[in-house]
This record gives structure tokens, sequence and C-alpha cells, in this order.
């Protein structure tokens, strides 16, 4: 009985496999929905812009009776006239037609949305086997695809019936109509019909587009089994989970590295550690911690920061203190307030030198940094901290 359960498929779809389905082009669609909105598209344009449609290509019409006859012998000319006439058809049908290609360009965003696949367009040479086929034609798909069929046919038929029978007196007395008149009510009533048939569609398109993605996510459904063993796949193997730090190791330095430019000043061990800081004049906040880091990242900290004139100060016991005590994007703690106002007085000072020239202002020695926060002096500090001990 645990075999047969663990072979029954219970689970939904995990994110993995319906992202491996995206990928071989296996997305839910309901080509009936597509339809029903290319159809109500185009009638509905017609309806509305008919009229326009007409007179554009009756006077395309009449402009190409109405050549002389000599253009008829001259091959040159009935081809330029010819070509107007294209033309001026063309450009009366481009407003539906260019309705008609952004409703087919975006039905599919309805149910599925966009996908263009690679392996979709490989051939699979399983589809030409005889007995898939034959299994095909009794599946439970195939029957829904039947009954949809005949439901349609009989909604669509029904329709037609009924619009046609009502208008049947109508469509007797058009013979008694002038021409213009008649043809115009001609027009009117079979725009009438095919909206109405048309909209009998949207009743077929609301069953079918939730019956597609009931249909896509049962095909897609697990097992227990098959559940545990992706788990296992994806968080199981120390490599996958080693690459996965790995990478956001490297988003999280990238992010941080492009932040380094936009820094107000970068406090240094003077090669061991290195923060930048950022203030925001006028703001109520205190300044914050933008990018941090020891070693080699310090290092290149400090060349980011050459590269875009960044002041660089030399602060040893401020740089072990911001570098233990924060984290980015972390305001400094309230203990360095002090310290850190004289180290921005100092660099508007310098902003203000190298813009007005003057006397070059003094870097700021001695800060005020409390012994309890500078890791060399706290009275716990471990011996064996590797970042420490290279201080």
């Amino acid at each position: 009985m645990a075999e047969d359960s663990d072979l029954e498929r219970t689970e939904p779809a995990s994110p993995k496999r319906l992202e491996q389905a995206r990928e071989e082009g296996d997305v839910p669609r309901s080509r009936e929905l597509s339809t029903c909105t290319i159809l109500l598209a185009a009638g509905g344009s017609l309806w509305v812009a008919g009229d326009g449609l007409i007179r554009e290509l009756s006077h395309a019409l009449i402009a190409f009776l109405s050549m002389e006859r000599a253009l008829a012998y001259d091959s040159t000319m009935l081809l330029t006239l010819v070509s107007r006439t294209l033309e001026q058809i063309l450009l009366a049908f481009a407003p539906i037609a260019g309705l008609l290609i952004l409703v087919a360009l975006g039905s599919p965003l309805l149910i599925g949305g966009w996908l263009f696949s690679a392996k979709a367009l490989q051939p699979n040479f399983s589809r030409m086997n005889p007995m898939s086929g034959l299994v095909n034609m009794v599946s439970s798909r195939a029957a829904a695809e039947l009954f949809k069929a005949i439901m349609k046919t009989i909604l669509v038929g029904s329709i037609a019936w009924l619009v046609v029978s009502h208008q049947k007196e109508a469509i007797f007395g058009l013979a008694l109509e002038p021409l213009k008149q008649g043809s115009a009510h001609l027009g009117s009533m079979l725009a009438v019909c095919f909206l109405s048939i048309v909209g009998g569609l949207i009743l077929i398109a609301a069953i079918d587009a939730p019956y597609q993605m009931w249909h896509y996510s049962n095909k897609l459904m697990m097992t227990h089994q098959e559940v545990v063993q992706e788990s296992k796949e994806a968080n199981g193997n120390p490599q996958v989970k080693a690459k996965i730090r790995q990478q956001q190791r490297e988003m999280a330095r990238r992010r941080m590295m492009a932040e380094v430019p936009t820094a107000d000043v970068i406090v240094t061990n003077p090669t061991h550690f290195a923060v930048a800081l950022k203030y925001k004049e006028g703001g109520t906040g205190a300044p914050r911690v933008v990018a941090k880091g020891a070693d080699a990242v310090a290092a290149k900290i400090r060349e980011l920061g050459k590269e875009n004139n960044i002041p660089l100060l030399e602060a040893p016991p401020l740089a072990r203190a911001l570098f233990k005590h924060t984290e980015l994007g972390d305001e400094i703690p309230e203990a360095l307030y002090a310290a850190v106002a004289e180290v921005l007085a100092y660099v508007f000072q310098l902003r203000g030198f190298r813009q007005h020239g003057g006397m070059r202002p003094v870097e700021p020695s001695d800060l005020p940094v409390p012994l309890e926060l500078d890791p060399n002096n706290a009275p716990n500090n471990a011996p064996n901290n590797q970042l420490e001990a290279k201080v």
C-alpha cells in the first residue's frame, strides 16, 4: 500500500518542475480563448470602423474603374494605377490589421504568458510512434476536445439559427430596399449575426481556460518520492549549496562595490580595513556604512575610492571600530558620532579646498574613539582572531 501511494501524483508541481516545463515550451494554452478574443476584436473593429472602411474601398474602386480607356493600353500607367489602388486598400485595412496583430500578440498573456523555447523546435521522434498516437486518440484530453468541439458546434449553430430566424422578415425585405440602403442594412445584420455568434464563444472560452489550467497543473503533479528527490538534489548537495553561497557572496560584493563611488570618505586602517561612509547633507539620519572590507576587499575599496576621487583617511582605531560594530547600510553607533563628525568636517573642508583653493585642511588625528569599541583595546579581545591579529 505504501508503494502504491508513492506512485500516486498527489503533490503540486514544484517551481523547478514548472520552470523545466516552460523551458521545454510546455505552458497552459487555450485556443478557444485566443480565437474568441481575436474574433471579438475583428467584429468590434468592423462594427466601429466599418463605415469608414466601406467609404475608402468605394473611393478606391471608383477611382480604379473611372480610369481613361487609353490607360488600359499603357502598361506603365496601368501598373501605377493598380499600385496606387492597392496602397489605398492596404491603408484602409491597416488600423484593423494592426489591432488584430496586437490582440493576437496579447492574448497569450491571458493564460500562460509569452514564451519562446528552442527546445520546442527540436525534432521529437517519439511523437511519430503510432502507438502513442493511438493512446492519445482515446485519452481523456481527446475526449474533452471532442466534447468541446460538439458543444461549440451546437452552441454556434443554435445562435446562428436564432439570429437568422429573428431577422427572417428583414432578410426577405432586403430585396425591396434601395441598393445603398439595402447594402447598409445587410452589413448591419451581418455584423449583428457575427458578433452574436462570436459572443457565444465566450461561454466556451470561459469553460476551456480554467479547464486548461487545471489540466496543466494536474499533468505536472508529482509523487511524494519525486518531491523528496528534487529537494535532495536542490538542497542536499553540498556542492550546489556551496555554489549558491558563492554566487550570493559575489552578488553582495558587487552591490557593495557599486556603492563605493557614492561615498563621502573611506576610513582605513591603513591596509587591513577599509570602511566607506556616506552622509546625506540636510538629512535627519546619521552617516551610513555603504561598504566595508578587510585585506583584499579593503584594497579593492581603496582602489575604487582613488579612481573616483573619494578622500581616504587613515584612522586605525575608528576603522577598526566601524568594521567591528557596523553592518552594511547601518548608521554609525552613537558613541562614534563625535569622531565621524570630525572626519566629515575635514572632508567638507577638503572639498572647498579642491574647488576654491586656499589653505589645505589638516587631517584629523587622535579621534575620540571609545576604548571599548576598538577591538584592539577590548577586554575580551581574542588573540586568535585572524583579522585583529593582522592589525
